[in-house]
């Protein structure tokens, strides 16, 4: 089997393309062909397509039918290798990375785009670098393949590539595939939440309803989808409050709270996935979310735009398989406590999560005589940073009976109090300790702003404090990293394993959903079985391809539903 296939786009809709030798030079003459879609399908043996960006080529080749086994995305990976050399932030698009090999002046990347609702993924991207010339983007390759030998752990920086690329054809292909949906569901759900629509598009009358109320409550009108306005409104009822998060709304006496609460949440509803955002993200019987792979510091996906990852659990029940078919729902089961034992090489904490059963039960009968609670809360303290109070005396406690697991993440927050940088399992590096106005510069967001996907902070990969020079709080985020970025590694096996064992199954099977640490493969009620042997195969083997062979087990929670609300 050839090993490795040069591609690029050419006008017209063709292609150059080349083969490799393993040093990423030409192995034979540069070939231009008029039709990229058949340059792909007429060479089935090649083993991996190395382009300048999956985003960039393969939608066109999965709207033809033709799919690739591997692929290496040269601007996934020179985004790595700038990290890896602690100088994340720098342009990391294909012209920017032949701009710096040439000491030339390098160009800016090109401003994200915007997903189009409900579409799939546009055939090309806006500064797609076909000015690029062939051989200089063939340039660039060979020069990342020497950074990667120059990398700490070379074979592990090369699996961390190789796995964010594979992560980049799943997203791509999950695109196209897209996620069931039942737009009459959804409508029935949110009328029955938010009641009728009103003509003219204003708010649903349940959301009117609350609305009144919390004016009522307050003797003027107020505004309840205005913080600010609430704020006031309650300074002038003599009450001081900082904000109208719900945890500190709840511990007011008012007779407003209720009804704002109430309205908060349908505000919410109504405005996330409401009926606008219904029309705008489902065709057809699909919800096709772009994901974008590594959208996040730590390699945790986000998405762009339509909030794939923060479906609410009402609105799970429109995700219904189609007729005869089934959705596979698995959840890896205490992941970050799990990788942070298989990170560490504590053998206490190895041996705990060598069980597939309950890790904290285990850890409770170990060291916290039985108490689940304290030793869950331990746990995750070593891993988020929750160093006083009862945290640091369960911390100690934790310490004592799993030192080499502390120590991991002690070391780690120590290196980022001291602005040094730490690196994931596979070699993922923190950003460098900045200021803000070189934070503003670089495009990474700083203390108290919003991560850029809109997740939130204590579900979805973003903790303040990784772009700031305040100590302590980068600190907690380079503990929280190697945990967190290590398990997102994990998972890009977990997904390129499944993604290879559906494919060579001959299975009907789809990917069709992922976040995190959950999976969700859309197949025939008849190969369900087989899709939940191929998820718990496919998590065994990303343990061992990642962190090599441990007593560590990665077991799942694992449902067969017809409907995604039914899963949990």
């Amino acid at each position: 089997m050839t090993e490795r296939w040069a591609l690029a786009t050419a006008e017209g809709g063709g292609a150059l393309l080349a083969p490799l030798t393993r040093e990423g030079l030409p192995a034979g003459p540069v070939l231009a062909e008029p039709d990229l879609v058949e340059s792909v399908r007429s060479r089935p043996d090649v083993d991996r397509w190395v382009w300048r960006s999956t985003a960039g080529v393969y939608p066109r080749l999965l709207a033809a039918g033709v799919r690739v086994e591997r692929c290496y995305d040269i601007e996934c990976a020179e985004l790595l290798l700038l990290g890896h050399e602690g100088r994340l932030g720098e342009p990391r698009s294909a012209a920017a990375a032949w701009a710096r090999l040439r000491n030339a002046p390098v160009p800016p990347d090109p401003p994200p785009r915007s997903a189009e609702p409900g579409s799939q993924s546009s055939l090309f991207e806006p500064g797609s670098g076909t000015d690029l010339p062939f051989d200089a983007l063939l340039e660039v390759y060979a020069e990342q393949l020497r950074r990667h030998d120059a990398a700490e752990h070379p074979e592990r920086m090369r699996l961390l590539t190789a796995s964010e690329s594979a992560g980049m054809l799943v997203a791509a292909e999950m695109n196209r595939s897209g996620l069931p949906w039942r737009a009459d569901v959804h409508r029935e759900v949110l009328t029955g939440l938010l009641g009728d629509r009103y003509a003219g598009g204003g708010e649903p009358r349940r959301l009117a309803e609350a609305a009144e109320e919390v004016s009522a409550a307050f003797g003027r009108r107020v505004r309840p989808e205005l913080p600010a306005d609430v704020v006031k409104a309650f300074a002038q009822a003599g009450i001081k409050v900082r904000s109208t998060r719900r945890w500190e709304l709840e511990g007011v006496d008012h007779p407003a709270v209720e009804p704002l609460i109430r309205y908060k949440k349908l505000y919410r509803l109504w405005t996330a996935h409401g009926w606008g955002w219904l029309q705008d993200w489902v065709r057809e019987g699909r919800f096709r979310p772009e994901y974008q792979p590594g959208g996040t510091v730590t390699g945790r996906w986000t998405t762009n735009g339509g909030g794939a990852l923060q479906i609410p659990k009402v609105i799970r029940q429109a995700v219904v398989a189609d007729e005869g078919w089934r959705l596979v729902v698995a959840d890896a089961d205490q992941m970050e406590p799990r990788v942070l034992a298989a990170i560490s090489r504590d053998p206490g904490l190895m041996e705990v999560a060598g069980q597939d059963g309950d890790l904290y039960k285990a850890l409770s009968d170990r060291a916290f005589h039985g108490d689940r609670d304290h030793a869950k809360l331990a746990l995750l303290g070593a891993v988020y940073g929750q160093t006083s109070g009862d945290g640091l005396k369960n911390l100690a406690a934790l310490r004592r009976r799993f030192p080499k697991a502390v120590a991991y993440v002690d070391d780690a927050a120590k290196a980022g109090e001291e602005g040094r940088l730490v690196r994931t399992w596979l070699g993922r590096t923190s950003p460098p300790a900045v200021g803000a106005e070189e934070a503003g510069e670089a495009g990474i967001p700083q203390d108290g702003e919003e991560d850029p996907s809109g997740d939130d902070a204590a579900g979805h990969g973003y903790t303040p404090g990784y772009a700031s020079s305040n100590s302590r709080a980068r600190g907690r985020f380079t503990r929280n990293f190697v945990v967190q970025g290590s398990a997102a590694e994990w998972a890009l096996l977990l997904l390129a394993a499944l993604r290879r064992t559906l494919a060579a199954g001959g299975m009907d099977a789809e990917l069709v959903f992922f976040q995190h640490d959950e999976v969700i493969v859309h197949c025939p009620a008849d190969e369900a079985a087989t899709v939940v042997e191929a998820i718990r195969e496919a998590g065994a083997l990303a343990g061992r391809i990642a962190f090599g062979e441990t007593p560590v087990r990665f077991p799942f929670s694992v449902a067969v539903v017809e409907r995604y609300s039914d899963a949990k």
